[in-house]
């Protein structure tokens, strides 16, 4: 017997192959198209021969939509992606590993606590595999997101992938670094990108420039959050553990004191990453604003496996105890 996922995955899957075939394209660009079939309950495209076309149909009624929770929804449309993406492999096609988006979204949940309307905003959209994990754990508050990414197809997927569950996200097809026209968040998330970035006219409007050669995306992508966070408003980003190690942090590290108090600090398990130069931190920060106080202690920890439950809650404990600490402070 399937679970839910698995039959959903099944779904995604077999019908992209199909489509795969009849429109020659990638299978990434069929899961996007398949996802936009079964969104609308029919098959869109004009190419398909009337026998596939039978096919594909037969097969999207054979599963409704609505009797599938959006946890479910989301991780069979992620499996079906992350098999796209070893087939189509690119840099930047990579997906926040599922534990770190549910630590993440317990993260901002906490934080957030006393809100009852959200604006929450990810300036690296990607898939929206992490936004709408996030938005998937956070219940009966009123959200209004926002997502961009300068890839056009994983825009498109985002698309399809917050129409299945029924979230209701502005998307942007463009560079995060460019002029934004969305609202100021309450809450930021973001896996940054990180690398060097290439459009050195676009980096020298910013503080974070680097003063000689090429700017580091991941720092730009700091500022740019900051800038567009409300005042007191919570940024969760994953960081590569070296942020504060090279040559351009000193600079980084003077803005977020300017602009921001640091909330909190939380290494991922190095097992979760191929090589220790490639492991990542979950960093909280608040933006300064008239109500807000910083911890008297930061929330700092080195997290374990997640699969090993007993250290889960013992962490989980401590970071309760941190929060019934601080939550005068947090407004």
């Amino acid at each position: 017997m399937l679970t839910p996922v698995e039959q959903l995955f099944s779904l995604f899957d077999q019908t992209a192959c199909i489509l795969q075939e009849e429109l020659r394209c990638t299978y990434l660009e069929a899961i996007a198209e398949t996802g936009e079939n079964i969104f609308h309950g029919d098959v869109l495209q004009e190419e398909v021969s009337e026998l596939n076309k039978k096919r594909l149909t037969n097969e999207y009624r054979q599963v409704q939509l609505e009797r599938f929770a959006n946890e479910e929804i989301r991780k069979a449309f992620q499996l079906a992606v992350l098999k796209g993406m070893k087939e189509h492999i690119q840099p930047h096609h990579q997906m926040t590993p599922d534990a770190v988006g549910l630590f993440m979204s317990y993260l901002v949940g906490k934080f957030t606590a006393n809100h009852l309307a959200l604006t929450v905003f990810d300036p690296a959209v990607g898939t929206a595999n992490l936004l709408t994990t996030v938005l998937n754990h956070l219940p009966g508050k009123q959200i209004k997101s926002y997502g961009i990414d300068v890839d056009d197809l994983l825009i498109k997927l985002s698309y399809v992938n917050a129409n299945l569950q029924k979230h209701s996200i502005h998307f942007f097809n463009q560079d995060s670094l460019q002029p934004l026209f969305v609202d100021h968040a309450d809450v930021v998330i973001c896996d940054l990108p990180v690398g060097y970035y290439p459009n050195d006219e676009v980096a020298s409007r910013f503080v974070l420039k680097a003063e000689s050669g090429r700017s580091y995306a991941h720092h730009l992508f700091i500022e740019q959050s900051v800038y567009h966070t409300k005042e007191g408003g919570y940024l969760f980003f994953l960081i590569p553990n070296s942020l504060f190690t090279t040559d351009q942090s000193d600079k980084l590290h003077a803005f977020i004191k300017e602009h921001t108090v640091i909330q909190g600090l939380l290494q991922l398990p190095l097992s979760m990453f191929k090589a220790e130069k490639a492991a990542k931190s979950i960093f909280i920060l608040q933006k300064k604003g008239a109500n807000v106080t910083a911890p008297k202690k930061a929330l700092l920890a080195e997290l374990p496996r997640f699969s090993n439950k007993q250290a889960m809650q013992v962490i989980m404990q401590k970071i309760n105890e941190w929060f019934e600490t601080e939550k005068r402070v947090l407004k």
